[in-house]
């Protein structure tokens, strides 16, 4: 890897290795009564350093496991109450330069069928997803020189310039695509997107060196400040990750954490998301079938539950890699956002015959449709499903959107706005079973309203779109 190309010249690497050793050199065994109280300085929402979240990944006690998860739980329901976001992703192209061991894009995959979308492919695909209901995508890019920030911004201006005969719209456009210089990013600030999500893979230099062979991908620096870049550009929120299986998930996590720090010590504001991956089969990829540092299910929630006590106001996002009855448990480690009816690979949501090893970047484990998993979370686990894009419509972004959350003021928006968008998924797309179920949600959510003003602001809206009307939010 060449750290000291033209692109990276000058950057800095802020993640200490030798710091993230030692904190969790520290970390290990941990007396019990310093997990107590990691855990009730964390339920008072003011997050965790990097060591006092190895500690609680470190733990060995069962029961204080189960303390780790109803820890986050609590935290996440005090801040966003039930509700749960969810979004598609949408992948734009699968042509990549990179060699990245772990990816079924990466450029040696000669099994792989390469397919780049058409501005009428886009319209195909969207016109699918809003047809099933969704209103928030995030569009997925290869990293090849033809597609620069212009080429993305345009593919960002074709999915909005898609509506379907109902109620739909795209209203909140997210991209994970390659780093780009500040002028790119100003580039997609200006079509509209929102937030902007670059995962670092491994955050331990020698792995992520391992695993990246070839392509822009395999400068470390280059992409760790991406999100620096993209908030210089103007864009208020980003979103990071860490691929697990690729190296040890204590280190992985404690490397987001020190990311997250640095961005708020440099930017004035966090991540907006986190995310974290755990790898999964891909056509072409030995490596993918057993992964270095396999992840058990236990661990896995430790790191979800760890990570929401630690960045309290930070959305997590959970994707359909994860089976559908470990994603249910998974929602009781404080997720708040989740991909449902996802395929990975260009075409797919107009492919009839959408299950092709041979053009997807991974295997999936939750295959349902968004309307199998609208009716099971708000039916079995009584998550309120949201598409609310409000905040981002009136500047509640950036750093504006973590003061309120800090105050305790985003629960009175997210919860109701949840509400009006849910409705509008009942009255124009459900199931006549998940209709049932969520207007049985709806009404004991605002049957338990205690803020009467709001409950008659909230109640007068949906009636509203009962009648007709569309895109209503406080």
């Amino acid at each position: 890897m060449k750290l000291d190309s033209t692109l990276s010249s000058g950057l800095e690497n802020f993640i200490d290795d030798n710091a993230i050793r030692t904190e969790m050199e520290k970390a290990e065994n941990p007396d019990p009564q310093l997990v107590r109280d990691i855990l009730a300085k964390g339920a008072e929402r003011v997050g965790l350093t990097p060591f006092e979240t190895a500690v609680l990944l470190k733990n060995t006690d069962k029961e204080l496991d189960e303390a780790i998860f109803e820890t986050a739980m609590s935290i996440k329901k005090g801040i966003y109450g039930n509700r749960l976001v969810l979004f598609a992703p949408l992948y734009i192209s699968n042509e990549c330069v990179n060699q990245c061991a772990y990816c079924g894009f990466k450029a040696t995959n000669d099994d792989l069928e390469r397919r780049t979308l058409t501005p009428e492919g886009i319209r195909d695909e969207v016109t699918v997803l809003e047809n099933q209901g969704h209103k928030r995508l995030l569009l997925v890019y290869g990293e090849h020189p033809k597609y620069d920030a212009e080429w993305i911004a345009q593919t960002v201006r074709d999915v909005y310039a898609v509506t379907s005969e109902k109620s739909g719209e795209i209203r909140r456009v997210n991209i994970n695509c390659a780093p780009l210089d500040v002028d790119g990013f100003k580039t997609l600030h200006d079509v509209g997107i929102g937030t902007y999500q670059c995962f670092q893979e491994s955050y331990h230099l020698p792995t992520y060196e391992k695993f990246h062979l070839a392509g822009r991908k395999t400068d470390y620096l280059w992409r760790l400040h991406a999100l620096h870049r993209a908030q210089e550009a103007g864009i208020d929120d980003v979103g990071m990750g860490a691929l697990f299986g690729l190296y040890d998930t204590t280190y992985e996590v404690l490397g987001l954490l020190h990311h997250a720090q640095q961005l708020e010590k440099d930017c004035g504001v966090g991540p907006h998301t986190i995310s974290f991956p755990r790898i999964e089969p891909a056509l072409g990829s030995e490596m993918s079938f057993k992964p270095p540092y396999a992840t058990s299910k236990h661990q896995f929630k430790k790191i979800v539950a760890a990570l929401r006590i630690a960045v309290p106001y930070t959305g997590l996002i959970l994707t359909t890699r994860e089976t559908a009855e470990f994603r249910a448990e998974l929602l009781q480690m404080g997720v708040s956002q989740i991909s449902a009816g996802s395929r990975t690979y260009p075409g797919a949501y107009s492919d009839p015959e959408y299950d092709r090893p041979g053009v997807q970047q991974f295997c999936i484990g939750d295959s349902r449709s968004l309307d199998e998993v609208i009716q099971s979370i708000a039916g079995e686990h009584d998550y309120v499903p949201s598409w609310c894009t409000a905040c981002y419509r009136l500047g509640r972004t950036g750093e504006h959107f973590m003061e309120l959350a800090k105050k305790g003021f985003i629960q009175k928006f997210c919860l109701p706005n949840g509400l009006l968008t849910f409705k509008e998924y009942l009255e124009d797309y459900a199931s006549e079973k998940t209709k049932q179920v969520g207007e049985e949600l709806i009404a004991r959510e605002v049957e338990e309203y205690v803020d009467l003003a709001q409950k008659k602001l909230l109640t007068e809206r949906l009636v509203r779109i009962e009648a007709g009307e569309r895109d209503l939010y406080l």
